[in-house]
């Protein structure tokens, strides 16, 4: 074997790097077992056991560590494995455009807004870009076409003054707009990151999404997800508003319910005894009362004026509503910029937050304070309310002047509520408020279930493929098992080096490019037996074999090599499922190629003599000689009738969308009780609808029959910060039932052993945004492989073959996904979301793959038959006859392999791995069936005519 130096080398080289990057994993859990068992499951006892082990440190000469620095580098285990908090923040450019425009009234920059804003589930571009060009049309729509943004109704306000003047230009405009939008959003990632390291999350991963005002946020094992998504959307922006007298409140919300609500809105509110709010409400209310509120027709009676919740209900669950006095720009009369805030207690010993201003709002804050202060004569002062994001924290009425810019926070707070507010009041305020667009909580029961639930399946595939190589290649199998054992540890180590995140999902990838490591020896295998059957010795076979399967091998692995690198544009868990297929494409090349093939040489070389068969396999797929292509226009038919039932029930029916592409809440919810979804469905809906209106509640069986997978849209768009709160509370009431008597509503929210498993939320944003990137990541994979098959083949006839091919495959699979969704007689999910999409991709790429094997050796059998001797048909059932054993061989490995892990992967995988037993199924009868045959009917006019031709130059 040429450059057998170089690969033992290289090989050896890569393992060493490959340990030394996977030893800070082993050393970590090593010592983390440890303390487990010395702590014998006492929390405090297992950190103190960890710092006392971690002042070890381990030398093993080139490597030296202990176990901070192992903890840093050790392989991240992603939150569907670890649990925790993955969240999705926006800093909104819109709230930061009208803020730097000082609220402008201008009916241009109004429209302009409005124009971004309808634009920006669909542009790729920024808010604030399309906000420019929104801001030009809107310009000529509205008959100002020569109002410039330097004007003083719009960017050219007094606090701009210094750097926009009345003659600068447009462009120069929105290049300072651009930079400063862009210097408050990095600003706004290390507020966020300074309030993160207060609550002293172990291993926070914060960063932005390129080219946005997007942040992703993940916080593994974080139990207490409100506290901390409440810390983190803040944006310790204090505003201090005058309120509307109370008996005039009182008066508009009665009119409000009058002539907006139905007379549906005064039943549930309760005049506020003993407080500056206006009214007091049920915490389960507050929707439907938003929604009252929040209407077109209650604005227009408000008219400046606006309502806003207190920020914590009382011990009776109910919360108070206040009236703010509001002003014609929607300008509060003091933004406060606190210098300091520090945590005290009044004179009963209740706990307020004590904060000082800057001189500037110290000055403001004193006018504002004379100005509400009693007057001669008057019992009392008037009440101003202190808020932050549209959140009152208290309203005092103002006894006396205040000159020295102090001030107080006080209510019914928890000392750890207030503590988390003092450390946001000093981290600085956000540019705007952080809003969440999707979240992502997994409790640590489920966490720890998912992680056996890979391990199993995992151990199982892996198993399954070691004994089938055995099995079928006898002593062959084993050196590539011994291969396939080093691809694994190089998968792992590399992904260990690169700092890769292991999720369930990348579980799942690892396990897949097992089974798609196989096929390359299987390939090199079957070439070798062909060589064999031709009588040559074992060692010619082994040379010639390896170097017809080299072109096959690449082919197959570089097309799915452009899917596995779309889907690397991906986010979240699907992102790393990506990485470790792309990884497990460089290792696979590597081990089938030169690991496996040094392992026989050098068996060889020592004089071993073995076959590549067992008894029991020794003739399988020997001497085929089925006619495929006359039985092609059946294939048509069969394909034609399942496309047409797919397509009718996709465009008619529909699918089951998951929250990723409607927007809404997922709940998986484990009870101690057998359920009926459809009766939970049932009851749920009548606690959830508002105002008649149905909030699309839908409840599933998720795994076990004791449990749910429950989705909603209820409060879908809603900035309450108690809306989550409010939801959690009536699954509780809905769900009562199935739970131990007396198990609690907290023990249900944290849901050990029983109650809330896992939550997600996807806003409309998002989700309109999935579909996009969805339908752009599927047709740039087909554009890529139609394209590397044209230049890679010469040849039209196979990209429109292959094409066609994997067209079939995605639209049978989404048509057998919208055809289960309405008969509903399986008992797993088979919703559309961003699961779904990486499993088209990964079926377009391991079909292709399956493709380009065939047509390899289709284009090996034209150039062996140049004179034209056999005839196309010939041809193409000799190719597709002679790479049947590793059609069927690849097909046994990786549909075991989704069977198993759709066995033993876990709830969260099922409908993924489904999607991919359907797709590998097909593909492998449309390698045959659909590329192959009409690649063979758009190719036989011309090889006919190139055939005629070359008897005609003969004679």
């Amino acid at each position: 074997m040429k450059g057998k130096g170089l690969v033992k080398f290289f090989a050896i080289a890569l393992a060493i790097i490959c340990l030394i990057e996977l030893l800070p994993t082993i050393y970590v859990n090593l010592l983390e077992s440890r303390a487990e068992k010395n702590s014998k499951g006492d929390e405090t006892k297992r950190k103190a056991e960890i710092e006392k082990l971690a002042k070890d440190t381990l030398n093993l000469g080139i490597v030296k560590m202990d176990y901070q620095s192992a903890k840093e580098k050790e392989i991240k285990l992603g939150l569907d494995l670890k649990g925790g908090l993955n969240l999705l923040l926006e800093i909104s450019e819109k709230d930061l455009l009208v803020d730097l425009a000082d609220n402008t009234e201008n009916p241009v920059f109004n429209k302009a807004i409005e124009i971004a804003s309808s634009e920006a589930s669909t542009s790729n571009n920024t808010f604030t870009q399309n906000f420019f060009k929104a801001f030009q049309k809107a310009k000529q729509e509205l008959g100002q076409p020569d109002l410039k943004l330097s004007s003083p109704e719009i960017f050219g306000t007094k606090e701009l003054s210094g750097v926009i003047q009345h003659n600068t230009s447009d462009s120069e405009v929105e290049k300072y707009i651009t930079s400063s939008i862009e210097s408050k959003v990095s600003n706004a990632i290390d507020i966020i990151r300074t309030r993160i390291t207060k609550l002293k999350i172990d291993e926070p991963n914060i960063s932005r999404v390129p080219g946005t005002g997007r942040i992703l946020v993940e916080l593994p094992g974080v139990t207490d997800t409100d506290r901390v998504k409440n810390l983190l959307q803040t944006s310790a922006r204090l505003e201090f508003w005058e309120v509307v007298e109370k008996s005039s409140a009182w008066n508009m919300l009665t009119y409000i319910n009058l002539k907006a609500a139905d007379k549906q809105l005064m039943g549930k509110l309760i005049q506020a005894p003993n407080s500056t709010a206006v009214a007091l409400a049920k915490l389960s209310d507050t929707a439907t009362i938003n929604r009252i509120i929040n209407s077109d027709k209650a604005k227009n009676i408000l008219r400046y004026n606006k309502l806003l919740w207190s920020s914590e209900p009382d011990s009776n669950n109910l919360l108070e509503l206040y009236a703010i006095k509001g002003t014609r720009n929607n300008k509060a009369p003091l933004v406060g910029a606190v210098s300091d805030a520090q945590l005290t207690f009044d004179q009963f010993n209740r706990i307020q937050i004590a904060m000082q201003m800057g001189p500037e709002s110290s000055i403001e804050w004193k006018k504002l304070t004379e100005k509400n202060a009693p007057k001669p004569g008057e019992p009392s002062g008037k009440p101003i309310a202190v808020v932050l994001d549209d959140i009152v924290y208290t309203a005092p009425v103002v006894n006396s002047v205040i000159p020295n810019g102090q001030s107080v926070i006080s209510g019914n707070y928890s000392e750890q509520k207030a503590s988390d507010l003092v450390d946001v009041l000093k981290a600085g305020n956000l540019p705007a408020k952080a809003n969440i667009l999707q979240s992502e909580v997994v409790g640590p029961t489920l966490g720890q279930q998912s992680i056996t639930n890979g391990l199993i399946s995992i151990l199982v595939s892996y198993i399954f493929i070691l004994i089938w190589m055995v099995f079928y290649y006898g002593k062959a199998g084993i050196y590539a098992n011994i291969a396939l054992v080093i691809n694994l540890f190089y998968l792992i180590g590399i992904m260990a080096s690169w700092g890769s995140v292991l999720t369930l999902p990348g579980i799942a990838g690892i396990v897949l490019s097992m089974a798609m490591a196989v096929d390359a020896n299987i390939i090199i295998f079957e070439r070798i037996k062909e060589e064999l059957r031709k009588g040559k010795p074992l060692k010619q076979a082994f040379i010639e074999g390896q170097k017809h399967a080299l072109a096959a091998i690449i082919d197959g692995n570089l097309t799915t090599l452009i899917v596995g690198c779309v889907l690397l544009f991906s986010t979240g868990p699907i992102k790393g499922f990506a990485v470790t297929l792309v990884i497990g494409i460089f290792c696979t090349l590597f081990t089938a190629i030169f690991i496996t093939g040094m392992l026989i040489y050098g068996a060889m070389e020592k004089g071993q003599q073995f076959s590549l068969t067992t008894k029991f396999t020794k003739n399988w797929f020997t001497n085929v000689n089925y006619k495929w292509m006359e039985k092609r226009k059946l294939a048509y038919i069969f394909s034609l009738i399942l496309m047409v039932v797919a397509l009718i029930s996709i465009f008619t029916k529909g699918f089951d969308k998951g929250v990723d592409y409607t927007g809404g809440r997922t709940y998986v919810i484990k009870l101690n009780k057998e359920i009926h979804p459809e009766v939970v469905s049932e009851s749920l809906e009548k606690i959830f609808t508002v105002g008649g209106e149905s909030s699309n509640i839908n409840a599933k069986q998720y795994g076990g029959k004791d449990q749910l997978r429950i989705t909603t849209k209820y409060g879908l768009g809603d900035n309450n910060p108690n809306i989550d709160l409010s939801i959690r509370e009536k699954l509780y009431t809905g769900l009562k039932e199935y739970l131990p008597k007396g198990y609690s509503k907290e023990e249900f929210i944290n849901g050990s052993p029983y109650g809330i498993q896992s939550s997600s939320e996807v806003g409309p944003t998002v989700a309109s945004g999935i579909v996009k990137n969805g339908i752009i990541a599927v047709s740039i994979a087909l554009a890529g492989i139609f394209i590397y098959i044209l230049v890679r083949f010469k040849n039209w006839q196979m990209s429109t073959g292959a094409v066609v091919a994997l067209f079939h495959d995605a639209v049978i699979v989404m048509g057998a996904f919208s055809v289960l969704s309405w008969l509903k007689i399986i008992p797993f999910s088979v919703e559309i979301d961003q699961s779904f999409i990486a499993a088209i991709l990964t079926i377009i790429g391991y079909s292709i793959n399956d493709t380009v094997i065939v047509f390899d050796r289709i284009r090996e059998n034209k150039n062996l038959n140049l004179a034209r001797s056999m005839t196309l048909e010939e041809l193409y059932n000799d190719a597709i006859n002679h790479t049947l054993g590793r059609t069927i061989n690849t097909g046994i490995s990786t549909i075991m392999v989704t069977v198993i892990i759709f066995l033993f992967g876990g709830e969260s995988l099922q409908g993924f791995m489904f999607a991919l037993f359907l797709g590998f199924t097909f593909g492998m009868y449309s390698s045959i069936y659909i590329a192959s045959s009409l690649s063979y009917d758009l190719t036989r006019r011309t090889y006919d005519q190139a055939k005629a031709k070359l008897k005609e130059s003969v004679l």
